[in-house]
């Protein structure tokens, strides 16, 4: 039995079946398979889109408030070298094997069957709880936006029709009242969904727009602010004494908080925003619909990497430049900052809330993209496991549009009907976990495969491939075990449920133990 669970899939075989990219009409091989419409500027721009959202929006304040201070600048550069690691990993694996399960399917040819569940399940927990978190977070600034920018207050019913049951809202008296579901947060997942269900065309339009909104935000907050950043807000107390003092003055950043550079200082605060980096690995899953795979998939999730760790490190600068980093403890740090570049600016205030509405939507845009993208990842998922034999049901596509339309309709109810009842406090750390977990399992594929398989043709090939996969698989593991007993406890029970399955269904239906069988069966 010990043989079976580890059992791999044929690395040739599984190139074969994601389909030839150069067949001129555009589909794959098998049979109503995926459509290739994607190119480089697509991908990089669904990474852009899975990356930006409620991170820089909100990560930023409090990693800078509570840890890094000024050296939060730091923190986001160290987060996106971690990442990086696990980046080129992604690349190598997603150009050697071009196939939607992402890695999932990397793990199937590496580590064998249960890893490849392992991880399959796991990547569900990524993708489909964050896109239930962003969605909640997605209805917070949409209430936001009506009532704070536009000055709509909305009636008591309507009210607690913006939150989930176990959680509260506060009434125009003052008073709280428990919410009924969060209505806001299932029509965008079902809205999304059905985005989806159309073509992966008309997804990538929709997103390249909601990039373009999002970005422009972005990069208006780090225009108008470069230039009133305020020098003494970049140093660290004159009372600092130990790793702050390692700083040269030179630089632009010229210290850190008093907690210094490592535990509770800036590598804590890279901890907390690595998670602001989380999304670039659904690139990955449309490996199947990419016009040419093995060149376009590494720029898609590296060049989406450095694009967004610029824009981080920008908003860093700016961001602590003109607030003092102990005012930045808040749920919206960029509001904050947009009040005191008005202010230094001496505008209007009739400026500050039109900058401040654009920021909310900007960042309404921007969780848009977000929940979009991990949609979308998880329903190719489901696609990949199922054509694999590990689930029923989603191994088809839709005849017209060349969707997996099972899966996404699955997992666009599934999302809606979470969102509209879990507290965002009980999924958020649940994605966090589940990410890093994949991280690791493919961090260690790359240099498994360079053993296994040396001779397998590799467009992008990752140098020292033992050296970055350790430690991308490190430190991700590090990451992992900083995390809180119950966020662990709660992988756990999801696993335990995982494996139910996979014994109860998935071990006996996978596509591998139907040809074992029939083996058997012939030699018989």
């Amino acid at each position: 039995m010990l043989a079976t669970l580890f059992r791999r899939k044929d690395l040739d075989r599984v190139i074969r079946e994601a389909g030839d990219p150069n067949r001129a009409d555009g589909h794959a091989i098998d049979s109503g398979g995926l459509k290739r419409h994607l190119g480089a500027y697509h991908l990089v721009a669904l990474g852009v889109g899975a990356i930006i959202g409620a991170g820089i929006f909100s990560l930023t304040g409090t990693a800078a408030a509570e840890y890094a201070g000024p050296g939060i600048v730091y923190s986001f550069v160290l987060a996106g070298t971690l990442c990086a690691f696990a980046g080129f990993c992604y690349a190598e694996l997603a150009s050697m094997i071009p196939v939607a399960g992402s890695a999932y399917a990397y793990s199937y040819t590496t580590m064998g069957e249960i890893i490849a569940w392992i991880i399959g399940w796991d990547l569900i927990l990524e993708y489909t709880f964050g896109a239930v978190t962003v969605s909640i977070a997605w209805s917070g600034y949409l209430y936001s936006l009506l009532h704070n920018s536009l000055g709509i207050d909305l009636p008591v019913e309507l009210l607690r029709l913006t939150k989930g049951p176990f959680e509260t809202v506060e009434l125009p008296n003052g008073a709280t009242a428990p919410g009924i579901v969060n209505l806001p947060a299932v029509l965008i997942g079902l809205v999304l969904a059905a985005v989806l269900y159309r073509g992966i065309r008309e997804s990538a339009w929709v997103n390249n727009l909601i990039v373009v909104v999002k970005v422009s935000i972005v990069l208006a907050f780090i225009a108008l602010g470069i230039g009133v950043i305020q020098m003494d807000n970049l140093i660290a107390d004159p009372t600092v004494t130990g790793p702050a003092a390692l700083v040269p003055p030179a630089r632009l950043v010229e210290g850190v908080s008093h907690y210094g550079w490592g535990l509770g200082g800036v590598l804590t605060g890279a901890g907390v925003v690595f998670f602001a980096y989380i999304g670039f690995d659904a690139v990955s899953t449309t490996a199947q619909e990419t016009k040419n795979p093995a060149k376009d998939l590494p720029i898609g999730i590296l060049g989406s990497l450095v694009v967004c760790t610029i824009l981080y490190v920008l908003v860093a600068v700016v961001l602590s430049g003109v607030v003092p980093y102990r005012e930045l403890g808040v749920s919206d740090p960029i509001a904050v900052g947009i009040d005191r570049i008005v202010e230094l600016r001496q505008w209007p205030a009739t400026a500050r809330s039109a900058f401040t509405f654009s920021v909310k939507l900007g960042a309404l845009a921007g969780l848009t993209s977000v929940i979009l993208v991990l949609l979308m990842a998880q329903a190719r998922v489901f696609y990949a496991m199922s054509r694999d034999g590990l689930l029923p049901w989603f191994k088809d596509t839709h005849p017209k549009f060349h969707t997996p339309h099972r899966a996404t309709i699955v997992t666009g109810v599934f999302v809606a009907t979470c969102a509209s009842v879990m507290p965002i406090s009980l999924v958020g750390e649940l994605v966090s976990i589940g990410t890093l977990l994949a991280f690791v399992l493919v961090c260690l594929g790359v240099p498994i495969l360079r053993y296994t398989n040396p001779d397998t043709p590799r467009p992008f090939r990752v140098k020292a491939p033992w050296v970055v996969g350790g430690l991308g698989a490190a430190t991700c593991l590090l990451l992992m075990i900083g995390l809180p007993w119950d966020t662990w406890l709660r992988m756990i029970i999801w696993l335990i449920i995982g494996f139910v399955i996979y014994f109860g269904y998935g071990r006996t239906h996978s596509a591998l133990a139907r040809e074992a069988a029939q083996k058997k069966t012939d030699g018989g």
